[in-house]
């Protein structure tokens, strides 16, 4: 079998499906790597390594896609580059189909098999293919770098000749697994940190991580795969009244809320950023899908009422090398669930193969995606 792994074309991308190491032991299985010239290059792998590790480098994508049986990405290809495969060509990559109509449907005019990675199931078997986690860990991590950046205050509490400075304080919005880094990483910074989230079950592990969790009264949570799906408006009301409280307070505020299949939930608006500390800091994590700030700009930084809004909406780009080799072994570690050097060997009873498949031989397979799709 022969997989691709072309140079990506989104902007501001510098991550790499595979990495040399990857590779190497893809190449050991049996497999083909065949990898785009300066595919590597953005995230510190050149030509060379890929080389040495086996891989055989192609000059362009045109010709790179024209030999492929199974395509390795990050980001959801374009229309062209979905048109410039061999029909029945396998794709692993993100996809978030249930958003993406156009993409689905030409990977049914191509009678494309492809499977997505943000749509594997969560459960413990598949936890080494979770490349959702992987990234949003360091995703979580980089942006309290990004806020203690922009902020004109130290995290710990200092105690000088000059006198004694107080710890920053912090306020995270979400508990999953970036919102968790996020307040990690804050902790060991020596910031004080409150977290909120509309899952009350994630209180313990925020307690557990020195964080504060401020709770909210009341039900209309809905709650699949570990992700809000919905969320009323009662509950986000109340949540907001809460916020305006600590948020008055608050030196660097961090968004990461999420809404499965939907745009991302205003949870800062612009008269909460009015009531926010001259200098303080916003790192909007949600803005890919719109954004959890009122004002926030995608990938942009700005300065609105005195307060600086970061709307970087690739946060794990900028940890290239390393978001690479995560994304490199869980990506891998899905393609030797479905494949191996012979072909395909999908078993549509297990649940990470059936779960991540979006299209198959001309037809919809994904449920989320098929109702979209049919509404």
């Amino acid at each position: 079998m022969k997989i691709a792994i072309p140079q990506e074309t989104t902007a501001f991308e510098k991550r790499v499906a595979i990495t040399p190491d990857v590779v190497k032991s893809l190449t050991k299985s049996g497999f083909i790597c065949l990898v785009e010239t300066q595919a590597g290059k953005n995230a510190g792998f050149t030509d060379e390594a890929y080389s040495q590790a086996g891989a055989q480098i192609v000059a362009t994508a045109s010709e790179l896609y024209a030999s492929a049986q199974i395509v390795l990405k990050i980001n959801a290809p374009t229309r062209e580059e979905v048109q410039a495969m061999p029909p029945a060509t396998t794709l692993i990559s993100f996809m978030y189909a249930h958003t993406n109509p156009d993409l689905v449907e030409v990977c049914l005019e191509r009678q494309i098999t492809a499977f997505a990675m943000d749509a594997i199931p969560r459960i413990t078997r598949a936890q080494k293919m979770d490349a959702l986690s992987s990234q949003a860990n360091l995703a979580g991590y980089k942006a309290v770098l990004l806020g203690a950046n922009y902020l004109t205050k130290i995290f710990p509490l200092m105690m000088t000749a000059a006198g004694t400075i107080p710890p920053a304080k912090v306020l995270i919005f979400g508990a999953g697994v970036a919102g968790l880094q996020a307040l990690a990483t804050a902790r060991r910074l020596g910031a004080v940190v409150e977290v909120t989230d509309v899952r009350p079950e994630t209180k313990e592990e925020v307690e557990s991580l020195g964080g504060r969790f401020l709770e909210v009264e009341g039900e209309g949570v809905k709650i699949e795969g570990g992700y809000a799906k919905e969320v009323s408006a009662d509950y986000l009301l109340k949540q907001r009244e809460l916020i305006k409280k600590r948020i008055k307070e608050a030196d660097l505020v961090i968004t990461t809320a999420l809404v499965m299949g939907k745009k991302a939930p205003i949870l800062v608006t612009e008269e909460m950023v009015k009531s926010m500390k001259s200098g303080a800091v916003i790192v909007d994590m949600a803005t890919a899908s719109g954004g959890n700030c009122e004002l926030s700009e995608i990938n942009q930084t700005v300065v609105k009422h005195q307060v600086t809004i970061v709307g970087e909406a690739n946060l794990p780009a900028l940890l290239a090398h390393n978001a690479s080799e995560l994304y490199a072994r869980n990506i891998s570690a899905f393609l030797l669930q479905i494949a191996d050097k012979q072909g395909l060997k999908l078993d549509w009873n297990d649940e990470i193969t059936a779960g991540a498949a979006i299209t198959y031989q001309g037809e919809v397979l994904n449920k989320l995606t098929k109702e979209l799709m049919s509404a």
